[in-house]
């Protein structure tokens, strides 16, 4: 057998084993098989590291926003120095594809941990001014104090980015958990970080489900931000609430793709076939629920299913694939589950199958003939699945676009721009791409409504979010 990797939380400036010694296995979803294991934290490592992020609060805190521009912009150089060793790490324990993971992620991380560290010294507030007569006030934006963080499967890295930068960019101290199927690479990004960083800042723990409950619980964090699913988002809400904590969530998508019969249909199809099965469809804003007007159902369709057979899903080194595994024997049972509930008026245009018996491969999966209210339209699939669905004027598809429980993301393809406008303040969405689907920028903010969550990440709105607004009044008489 195999000798497996060994990992570690990072607290207080060290790394350490879980203060009992219990570990867990971390498998590699191209082969099925463990390859390294982690820290299963329980209460004494989680004591110990909201401990050492409480001590380092009141420094980090009283730094100046130049500090920590210059820490964050120290982080983001090293991160890019690093990169290849972090591609390796991510690509090992995700499955992704090496060329992709470091030409579509490291340039976006950072980016915005450089955009954080820009924006630290750009936080805005009204101006001091006479209210009450004799009397003067101003608004002080402060950090919130420690942030309990639980970052996703899906991004490893990207999302404890955008966890870290705003909170240390504010002014906060740390404690990060990435998930129990994904913590290689934070582990890396701890040693990055902490070799930039006052120790007690920045914590990394790793473990399950209970170490991130006892984590919102602790009575130490101000703040719970978690990017996870509707599920994980509503029992950090209910726990956070027992002791009144601040709360971010971005929690899970159904994205509409709402397809108008004017389209170039070739690049929508060529477009929305990247943005449905990229990262295998591991993505809250994927955009595979693709709602066509009647007008070309039958043409789109078959382009649709014509693209997504010649979508390549294969091993990390294979530069022609797309996307890699699922990431966990989990999700593959859930995506495979979906597939076979699918209700009778259903068709499955190609794919609808695992690839192989190692790992948790998935086909590029089409499927047609749906009603709004079957499962497989109102649930997050979170694969390589994408839906297609026939609308007939515009009031029906917005009826449909917004007749789910989420509301993270969304597009329209039109060459109408009067349509695209209307749809762009219809769609009940956090964001609204008009013919495109999925980029992101530092500078715009990404969150959703309903329960998709609320709370903003990136942008000048994300850094606030981490932010508390004091009012100050003084008297003028001395």
């Amino acid at each position: 057998m195999t000798e497996l990797r060994t990992l570690r939380n990072y607290i207080d400036g060290e790394f350490r084993d879980a203060a009992d010694g219990r570990t867990t296995e971390v498998v590699n979803p191209v082969t099925g098989q463990a390859y390294a294991q982690a820290p299963l934290s329980g209460q004494a490592d989680v004591d110990a590291a909201m401990a050492a992020a409480e001590a380092a609060f009141p420094a980090w805190r009283d730094t100046t926003p130049s500090e920590r521009q210059k820490a964050l912009l120290r982080i983001a150089d090293a991160v890019e120095a690093r990169a290849d060793e972090l591609v390796a790490v991510e690509s090992e324990n995700t499955g992704k594809p090496i060329g992709l993971t470091a030409s579509e992620e490291i340039p976006p991380m950072v980016d915005q941990i450089r955009f954080f560290a820009g924006a630290a010294r750009l936080l805005e507030g009204r101006s001091a001014g006479e209210y009450m007569e004799g009397m003067t006030s101003f608004v002080r934006r402060e950090p919130v104090g420690v942030c309990a963080q639980v970052a996703p499967w899906n991004y490893p890295m990207m999302m404890a980015v955008w966890k870290f930068a705003p909170a240390l960019a504010a002014g906060n101290t740390v404690v990060l958990k990435p998930s129990d199927t994904t913590p290689a690479s934070t582990v890396l990004l701890a040693e990055i970080i902490g070799a930039v960083l006052p120790k007690g800042v920045f914590n990394v723990i790793c473990g399950d489900r209970d170490t991130g409950r006892m984590m919102v619980e602790h009575p130490v964090p101000a703040m719970a931000s978690i990017t996870g699913s509707v599920r994980a988002g509503k029992e950090v809400a209910g726990a956070a609430a027992k002791d009144v904590k601040r709360v971010h969530l971005e929690l899970g998508g159904k994205a509409p793709v709402v397809v108008f019969g004017d389209v170039d249909i070739p690049k929508a199809v060529e477009d929305i076939t990247v943005a449905g099965f990229f990262n295998a469809g591991q993505d809250c804003t994927a955009a595979t629920r693709v709602l066509v007007h009647e007008s070309i159902r039958e043409e789109f369709t078959a382009a649709l299913t014509k693209a997504a057979a010649a979508t390549r899903t294969g091993l990390p080194d294979d530069e022609d694939v797309l996307y890699g595994p699922l990431n966990n024997a989990n999700q593959l049972a859930q995506v495979t589950g979906f597939i076979e509930r699918l209700p009778a008026h259903a068709k499955v245009e190609t794919g609808g199958h695992r690839i192989g018996e190692a790992g948790f491969f998935y086909a590029p999966t089409v499927v047609s003939g749906l009603l709004q209210d079957d499962e497989i339209i109102q649930r997050e699939v979170f694969g390589p699945v994408i839906t297609v669905q026939t609308f007939t004027d515009e009031d029906q598809a917005v009826e449909w676009a917004n007749g789910v429980e989420y509301g993270l993301a969304s597009s329209v393809w039109t060459k109408d721009h009067a349509r695209a406008m209307r749809m762009s303040k219809r769609l009940d969405f956090g964001c609204v791409w008009i013919n495109t689907h999925i980029p992101l920028v530092a500078e715009m903010p990404h969150g959703g409504f309903k329960e998709s969550g609320y709370g903003k990440d990136l942008s000048a709105y994300g850094l606030e979010d981490y932010t508390r607004i004091k009012h100050v009044m003084t008297s003028l008489d001395g």
